[in-house]
């Protein structure tokens, strides 16, 4: 198991993450959502021992990991948001390379480059430099560069942002098979909820540095209750129609969208209380519909913004 104990990073007087305490067992896959700027990049980073905690620890099984960063590093892989490739190489040179710097024998690499190449999709363009690769396929080798190694621990940090969806399933359907074929452990930011949905098992949000809620995706969703949930598209009054529902006391949860409000209220029935609101104040609206509260829903209701925000 990887955990972080109380973990800080301070920059001169801003504090990028605070206090931070999580874990990943080993064999499961873990997303850590948050807004832009809530620090889960920063996060990874201590993680991978990138950069040092200011105060608190990252441990592994129970070993702080500073005891022997060279033995912990061998048992993590890290795909960055930024690409980390080198243009001037071909896809199987760059596979060598980081099979090099790990250390992975001759024979065992030549095995496990020819199965990534395969995995990732890239029989066909293993010998040709990666400056002529497209923005998908330079994500699914960055991936294969990350295991490599054959990492019990692998942390992902947007690994999808600019895909194809071709590239992007082709990435998310290898990741899901790493996690439950070969028991391999994935800590996963995303921007598209619907990714973290697929991959992961258990959840963690964070928000201005902090993690703001924790647990199953199920116990994720019961945090907005077992009241009704219903998205408002107004023509015209959004603000009004805001502010009045402020009043009412069966009323949970609001959230702005771009082109109404969700809410959210403690009990059943919700529809025939919000139509009165609607109707009597003479707000202008294209359709109210009724929906399940999902985790996006949830995600708003902790932060306020959307993932994609």
């Amino acid at each position: 198991m990887i955990e972080m104990i109380e973990a800080t990073k301070s920059y001169k007087q801003t504090k990028a993450v605070k206090g931070l305490n999580f874990h990943i067992e080993k064999g499961e896959a873990v997303g850590l959502l948050g807004p832009n700027g809530a620090g889960k990049t920063t996060a990874i980073s201590m993680l991978a021992s990138l950069i040092q905690t200011t105060t608190g620890q990252v441990c592994i099984n129970g070993v702080d990991v500073r005891k022997n960063l060279k033995k912990y590093r061998a048992r993590i892989g890290v795909v960055p948001q930024d690409i980390a490739l080198f243009p001037e190489l071909t896809a199987e040179e760059n596979l060598n390379f980081f099979a090099k710097i790990h250390k992975v024998s001759k024979q065992e690499s030549k095995q496990t480059i020819a199965r990534l190449i395969q995995d990732v999709g890239l029989e066909e363009k293993k010998k040709e430099k990666v400056e002529t690769f497209s923005g998908g396929m330079k994500r699914r080798l960055n991936l294969a560069c990350a295991l490599v190694h054959r990492p019990e621990y692998v942390f992902l940090d947007e690994p999808t942002v600019g895909v194809d969806p071709q590239s992007r399933r082709h990435l998310l359907d290898l990741m899901k098979t790493l996690q439950q074929e070969q028991g391999m452990a994935i800590l996963y930011t995303s921007h598209y909820m619907e990714e973290v949905e697929f991959i992961c098992d258990r959840l963690y949000v964070m928000d201005r540095g902090e993690v703001i809620a924790s647990g199953n995706k199920e116990e994720i969703k019961q945090i907005l209750g077992s009241g009704s949930t219903y998205e408002v598209h107004v023509q015209e009054g959004k603000e009004k129609l805001y502010e009045l529902l402020q009043q009412e006391k069966q009323i949970k949860n609001l959230v702005k969208t771009d082109d109404g409000i969700i809410v959210t209220s403690n009990r059943n029935p919700l529809f025939q209380d919000l139509m009165h609101v609607i109707t009597e104040n003479h707000i202008r609206v294209n359709g109210v519909l009724a929906k399940e509260s999902t985790l996006e829903d949830v995600f708003l209701h902790l932060t306020g913004r959307k993932l994609r925000d």
